[in-house]
Parts: structure tokens; C-alpha cells; sequence
């Protein structure tokens, strides 16, 4: 018997070759846009599951106020927290802290590799996650200092391995950045997942840090603040709870703000989150966002749902056409359960040809696909442990079956409750019922369309808007080198620095260059302790610092409001010496002065150094316009090893890019010369916004294309249904334009409603994105009007061409087929 049904099953889609085309058309393009979709959602949600512990590894974040207002939200805080938490509660299993070593160049004998990833941690580090070894003791690793632990990567790199024989290299000597002594590999591990939110290529010893560099601070210190920390709870124990301890935690060990002169807030976030869950500031690991996935993640479900609305329109839309046959089956004695079961194979036929079909998109779009979000995916990831244990990979099988079965379940019914006399009689027509029931099908279906449409418009306006924004600094033609590592900073320092940018800029393509700390697109540091000279010694505001050369202003265009540039005067080696400052506007204005004019000159202070302003900028986008523009120091103080800033001209950079290595090299032998382009790099921000604006726009584009396919259906429907109308229309002189009007003002009232009900959840969707931005576009009425237009224009046109095929028809045709 189920032979039979898919025998017949497969001449009814030979029979009728069009419909079969549209509805396994449609079906294919909805599962394989979803199986792409989910392959993404289901990968940025399977970061760090990897990790044996995972369930019970936290982070811990720590929010800072000054004059009741939140400062700083962040990752980072001081080295004795985790240690202090460890004491005060048992519930803390284990802890370890981190100290980001930066990209480092790793020396063996004469080879050295550059932009290692290198990270300073515990032993504990090693046990609470899991990073396999490949070679060495977990156990005892980084447990004394001068060891380090190295990826597969990085030592295939450094030594010649081409086996998977790792033993011979562990305890080999290898130099980190400028250190004077050797550092021994004490393991060799495999390398970090790609879904990990910590990345990595080495691994230093902590106590390193302490005894060798005799940072003792570092050990267990509440002043310096620049370490990330991670705790192992007990299995079982309630963070929420835990965290409910940690006010008290804080009094006990900062006094309000006395130990640190900030109101310290102390909370833990879980592991699982850190990657997607991040508004935190001074970030180690790889974060993406919540709203990004999630959106992907209803889109992918609004299209595989359209396309199964699609093919329950379609259906319904020839149940004229299987009328008779259902009549004649009745009447030979075929049940209803048995009708139902024939055209629920039928549907599963379609249903699984569709999905061998969309496996085959995927397998075509994977490569640019992959290139669209950037990470190497594929159809495994669909059933990979993921937040929530398997819930994406269950809830894809579950949804899978679901809409299958009710898809083809809807018109088996339908179809199978057919009277078979009023059917031979030739007196069968639709039910009002499922007419209501397939215009809400595809009222529902576009009002998805509009809100999809309405967010591609305004999602596009939004990047556009960032784009175009004024950022207060000139990124373009900007080329960034990473400053020398192996350099030594003695009394020569300032005027080799001097002259190294003097050498610079005597290259025929350059315009200009500085250095810096940091470089726009950087998360800068922060100082605690800022007043004006002669207020309240009470009184303490929180600003962004950044160390700059006295070309810095000039190479990044930065408009001077007031006062004057650094000249080669401010700078000393000797930091005590300097004396010289230059605010931006927000400070200006956080410290009370009434204007740019009226601040210089004054004196603040900085803990207990005081600096004369010399002159102020404009405000100026140090960050994305994710964040707001904060009170900002630019201090005198010279530091080639971190950025130089070489603003170029755009024609010939292969040459001048040449120049400029070659001066480098002569400048600083035996150091790698390493750049970059800081536009890219800035926009690099933005990389989250662009992939939800495109997926947005792409798989939009699907939803919409599947939308028209179930309105094609409706409009076949009620082209059939009306065959005998439009023939004796035309008969009594009915033009095309009036025949063609007559079928698809219906469908126009059907999209308006859908418009109607579209627009108040898109601007509620929208309106809520935004606000992930400090600087945003407002969402103009006339985005919902030109949505609502697309839309009934698309709808026109796919009407339009089955009306006027309709008007077309001879109606003498039309009469005598009734």
C-alpha cells in the first residue's frame, strides 16, 4: 500500500510539472537558506562548550562608579580578586588570573615568528579549561616561572615539525619579545578551537610576572587594575546567589571608595555568555552579538515557515483540479484516512525531494557563505553541542518533521473531506473557511516581507550612517606599524624616536607620521584620579588617556580649538618632567571650564602630578559609534615600541610602503616589520553590524521571492475559481485592464493589511537595535512607506502576470470548459 502511495504520488508530480517545480522551488530555497542560517546561529553558540567545566567557569566583571555614575564596565580588574574570593567563599572551587601579553615575536636561535598571541596564567588556567596537550604535564605546567606552553601551530612554526611527534621539543629555550633569558616549553598543546572566546598562541607562566619581572603587584595587589579573572564554582551552586554576596565582598576588602577611589561592583558572569553576552569594555576574548544570532535565527524560521505556507497555498489552489479524482476514489471506496495518508505522501515526496535539493544549494553556496560570516562551516556544525546543550540541532529535526507533517497536512484534509456527489455533480467549491484561512496565510506572509524589508532599509541606513559619520580623526591612507620590540629605552630614546619620524617624513609618499600609544579603534587606558587644580580635593572624574608624539594631531587631521600643538619642548624620557597636556571638549567640559579658550592654561591634577593644559581638540571618535565619546587626555609621552602612524598618499603605496620597511629596517635591525591599514581595522568594529545587514538583506531577499511563490498559488486559485466570470466579462466587453484589476485588487487589500499590521512590530524591532548605538539614525515614516510600496509593487507584479494570462484567455474557451 505505501508503495502505491508513492507511486502515485510521483505521476501526480510528473503530471503537473509546473506546480511541482514552484512548490519544490519554493520548499529548496526556504530549507536551504535555513540549513545556512542555523549552521552560523548554531556555531556562535557552541563557544567554549567545549571546556569540561564550562557549566561552572565565571568570569568575573567589575563595574566602577564615581559621583554615582557608572565609569567603567569592564573585564578587568585588580590581580587579588579571585585569590580574595577564593578565601572569603567555599563555594569557589578554583580561580586563575590573566594578564594579556599582547602579539609578541618568538625567538628560537636565529628564527623568529611574529604576531604570537601570548597570554600570562596560572597553572590553574590549565585545569579549569580544557586545552589539550599534545606534549608536556598539564599538571605541573607554568607552575614555575621562565616555562611557557606553546600551540601545534606555533610549533610546527618555530621548529621545523612536520610529524605529530611533539616530545623532543618540550623543555627547548625559546626568547618572548625583547626578555633577556630564555623561556623553557614546558608543553605543547593542540590549538584553540575556533569557537573559544579566549585566543591564544602562548601561554607564560604568571610567576614569570612576579619573580621575573618582579611585578609584585601582580600577586595580590587592589590598586592596579588591569587583570582578567575566572572562578570554578562547586557543581550545583547558584551564581545569582553568589553574586548576591559580592556587595558585602566589596565593602569588606575597598571601604566604599577608599582603597581605590571608585565604588567597586563585583558580579560573575557565566563562561557560556562571555562570548554573545559582552557590552563590556576592555574585552580579551572574541565577543559576538545576541541580537545579531538570534535575529538570524528568526529570520531563518520566518522563511522555512513561508515556504511551507507557500506550499499549503499551492496545494489548496489545484483542489479543483484532484477534486474529481478524490470523488472518484470515494466513490470506488477509499476512506478518508486513506485519502489523507495517500496526499501525506505525497507532501512527504515533495517535502524530501526539496530537502535532497537544499542540501545540494548548501553544498554549492557553502564557499560563499563561509566568506559572508568568516568562518570555515559546514553542515557538521547544524548538530554541534551549543547554549543549551542540543537544543538547535533538536529543535532543526523537530521543526524539520513539524512543518513537513502539517504543511501536508492541511490540504490532505482538505482535499480527502471533498462530498464526492456534489463533486461528480460538478457543484464543488472552496469553503469560506479556508478562503479566510489562505488569505491570512498570506496576509501573515507578507507582513514577515515588510518587516524584513523596512529592516534591510534601515539597517543599510544605519552602516551608511556610520560610514559617512565625521569621525573627528582622518583613518584613510593610514598606515599603522607595530613599533620595534627589540629597542632599548635609555636617555637616547626621545631623539632617536624624533628622528626616526623626521626620516619619515622625508619619504616622497608620505604626508606625515607620529606615534602613539594606541591608535583610533583601540580601547585606550583610563585614569581615575582627574581634577581641576583648584576644586574639591574630593572630587575625582575618570578620563581616557592616550600617549602621543607632537605630530599625532597634525598626522590625524584632529582640530585644534584652543591653545597650541605639542612642540619637541614637552617631551622628557623622564616622565616626572613633563608637564603639558592637551584635553579634548568632553573634558573640558567634565571639569567645569566654561570653554575650550577658558581651559587653557589652567592646571589639573592627576592623582598628585599636576599638568598645565596647553591646548584642546574636538572631539573626536576614538571608538565605533557602538559608544559615546569620552573625556580624553593627550599626553607628551613617546613609546616607538607600541604604533607609528604614517599618513600616505594613495598613489604608488606599493613603493612608499617599501620606503618606509626599508627605513624601519634600518632604524631598528633584527625587528619585523609588521602593518596594517587602520581603516580596515577601525571598520573592523563593525564586522557584527555588516553580516546582520547583509544576511538581512540576502536572506530578505529569499523571503520575499518565497512570499510572491505563495501568492502566485493564491492568485491561480482564484483565477481558477473565476474562469466563468471572466469569460462572460469578456463576452460583455471587459478590457485586459479590467480583468486584470478585477483579480488583483483583492490581493492588493491582503498586502495593505499585511503593511498595516507590519509596521508597528518593525518599528519596535528596529527602534531596539538602535539603541546598541550612541550615535543612530532616527526611523523616518517615509521607511515604512517605501517598504509598503516595494511590497505592493512586488505583489503587483507577481499578480499581474497569472491576471493578465487570465485576461488573455479566448472566452469562448473559458465558457465551454464550464
Amino acid at each position: 500500500m505505501i508503495k502505491n502511495y508513492f507511486k502515485i504520488g510521483w505521476r501526480n508530480l510528473r503530471k503537473n510539472k509546473v506546480f511541482s517545480v514552484i512548490n519544490i522551488l519554493g520548499l529548496s530555497l526556504g530549507m536551504a537558506a535555513c540549513l545556512l542560517i542555523l549552521q552560523y546561529v548554531n556555531f556562535e553558540l557552541s563557544y567554549d562548550h567545549f571546556n569540561k567545566n564550562a557549566a561552572d567557569v565565571y568570569r568575573i566583571v567589575n563595574d566602577r562608579y564615581q559621583n554615582n555614575k557608572l565609569i567603567q564596565h569592564g573585564t578587568i580588574t585588580y590581580s587579588a580578586v579571585s585569590k580574595a574570593m577564593k578565601d572569603d567563599f567555599p563555594e569557589v572551587l578554583n580561580y586563575s588570573r590573566i594578564l594579556p601579553g599582547g602579539e609578541q615575536i618568538i625567538t628560537f636561535k636565529d628564527k623568529k615568528i611574529p604576531k604570537e598571541g601570548t597570554i600570562f596564567v596560572d597553572n590553574a588556567f590549565l585545569s579549569m579549561f580544557t586545552y589539550p596537550f599534545l606534549a608536556g604535564d598539564a599538571k605541573s605546567a607554568l607552575k614555575e616561572a621562565n616555562t611557557v606552553v606553546i600551540s601545534e601551530t606555533v610549533a610546527r612554526k618555530i621548529f621545523d615539525v612536520h610529524d605529530n611527534n611533539f616530545d623532543p621539543y618540550v623543555g627547548k629555550l625559546i626568547t618572548v619579545a625583547q626578555d633577556t633569558f630564555p623561556s623553557k616549553v614546558v608543553g605543547i598543546m593542540k590549538d584553540v578551537p575556533e569557537n573559544s572566546h579566549l585566543r591564544f598562541d602562548v601561554l607564560l607562566s604568571y610567576q614569570t610576572l612576579v619573580h621575573t619581572y618582579g611585578y609584585k603587584q601582580a600577586d595580590y595587589d587592589f590598586t592596579d587594575s588591569d587583570f582578567w579573572h575566572y572562578i570554578q564554582l562547586k557543581p550545583g551552586t547558584d551564581y545569582k546567589v553568589f553574586n548576591a554576596k559580592l556587595a558585602a565582598f566589596s565593602d569588606r576588602h575597598f571601604q566604599g571608595n577608599k582603597v581605590s577611589g571608585s565604588v567597586e561592583k563585583f558580579y560573575l558572569q557565566p563562561l557560556l555568555n562571555a562570548h554573545l553576552y559582552s557590552d563590556m569594555e576592555y574585552e580579551q576574548g572574541v565577543t559576538g552579538k545576541a541580537n545579531v544570532v538570534w535575529g538570524l535565527l528568526i529570520i531563518a524560521l520566518f522563511i522555512i515557515s513561508i515556504a511551507w505556507v507557500n506550499y499549503i497555498n499551492l496545494a489548496t489552489a489545484r483542489s479543483i483540479e484532484r477534486a474529481k479524482e478524490v470523488g472518484v476514489r470515494k466513490v470506488s471506496g477509499a476512506t478518508q484516512g486513506q485519502l489523507i495518508r495517500q496526499f501525506l505522501t505525497e507532501s512527504l515526496l515533495i517535502n524530501v525531494i526539496a530537502l535532497a535539493i537544499a542540501f545540494f544549494m548548501v553544498y554549492l553556496a557553502q564557499g560563499v557563505f563561509n566568506s559572508l560570516v568568516q568562518h570555515q562551516l559546514s553542515l557538521a556544525y547544524l548538530f554541534k553541542k551549543g547554549l543549551g546543550g542540543y537544543v538547535i540541532s533538536a529543535g532543526l529535526v523537530a521543526v524539520f518533521l513539524t512543518g513537513i507533517f502539517v504543511s501536508g497536512f492541511y490540504p490532505a484534509f482538505v482535499l480527502s473531506a471533498f462530498r464526492p456527489i456534489l463533486v461528480l455533480k460538478g457543484k464543488f467549491s472552496s469553503s469560506k473557511k479556508g478562503a479566510v484561512l489562505r488569505k491570512g496565510l498570506v496576509i501573515g506572509q507578507f507582513a514577515i516581507t515588510v518587516v524584513l524589508i523596512t529592516g534591510s532599509f534601515v539597517v543599510y541606513k544605519q552602516i551608511k550612517f556610520m560610514n559617512d559619520q565625521q569621525l573627528g580623526v582622518s583613518i584613510d591612507q593610514m598606515l599603522v606599524v607595530n613599533g620595534p620590540v627589540f629597542v632599548k629605552r635609555d636617555t637616547t630614546f626621545v631623539t632617536r624616536t624624533n628622528s626616526f619620524v623626521a626620516e619619515l617624513d622625508q619619504i616622497p609618499g608620505v604626508k606625515n607620521a607620529a606615534t602613539s600609544f594606541w591608535v583610533p579603534g583601540n580601547e585606550m587606558g583610563r585614569n581615575f584620579g582627574i581634577r581641576a587644580a583648584d576644586a574639591d580635593a574630593a572630587t575625582h572624574f575618570t578620563m581616557r588617556f592616550d600617549g602621543v608624539s607632537h605630530d599625532y594631531i597634525k598626522t590625524y587631521g584632529m582640530h585644534l580649538l584652543a591653545g597650541r600643538d605639542f612642540d619637541a619642548t614637552d617631551y622628557n624620557p623622564k616622565f616626572d618632567k613633563l608637564h603639558n597636556i592637551i584635553l579634548n571638549q568632553n573634558a573640558v567640559k567634565t571639569l567645569g571650564f566654561s570653554s575650550p579658550q577658558a581651559a587653557v592654561g589652567r592646571t589639573i591634577m592627576n592623582g598628585n602630578k599636576k599638568w598645565a593644559i596647553i591646548g584642546v581638540v574636538a572631539d573626536y571618535h576614538q571608538k565605533s559609534l557602538h559608544f559615546p565619546i569620552e573625556p580624553t587626555l593627550l599626553e607628551p609621552v613617546l613609546n616607538i615600541q607600541n604604533q607609528i602612524s604614517i599618513k600616505i598618499i594613495p598613489t604608488n603605496v606599493t613603493a612608499t610602503v617599501a620606503a618606509i620597511k626599508a627605513k624601519y629596517q634600518s632604524f631598528f635591525p633584527g625587528n619585523l616589520f609588521d602593518y596594517s591599514f587602520l581603516d580596515e581595522q577601525y571598520n573592523a568594529q563593525y564586522k557584527n553590524d555588516e553580516l546582520f545587514g547583509k544576511a538581512f538583506g540576502i536572506f530578505g531577499g529569499f523571503a520575499i521571492f518565497i512570499a510572491c511563490l505563495g501568492l502566485l498559488g493564491l492568485s491561480l486559485f482564484a483565477t481558477i475559481q473565476r474562469t466563468k466570470e471572466i469569460g462572460v466579462r469578456k463576452v460583455l466587453g471587459a478590457s485586459v485592464s479590467n480583468i486584470v484589476i478585477l483579480l488583483s485588487k483583492d490581493f492588493i487589500k491582503l498586502v495593505l493589511i499585511a503593511i498595516v499590521i507590519a509596521v508597528p512590530f518593525a518599528w519596535y524591532i528596529l527602534h531596539n537595535w538602535l539603541q546598541d548605538f550612541a550615535y543612530r539614525i532616527s526611523i523616518s515614516w517615509w521607511i515604512f512607506g517605501l517598504a509598503g510600496m516595494v511590497s505592493i509593487l512586488v505583489a503587483l507584479a507577481t499578480i499581474s502576470f497569472q491576471a493578465i494570462k487570465a485576461a488573455g484567455a479566448n472566452p469562448v474557451r473559458s465558457l465551454r470548459s464550464e
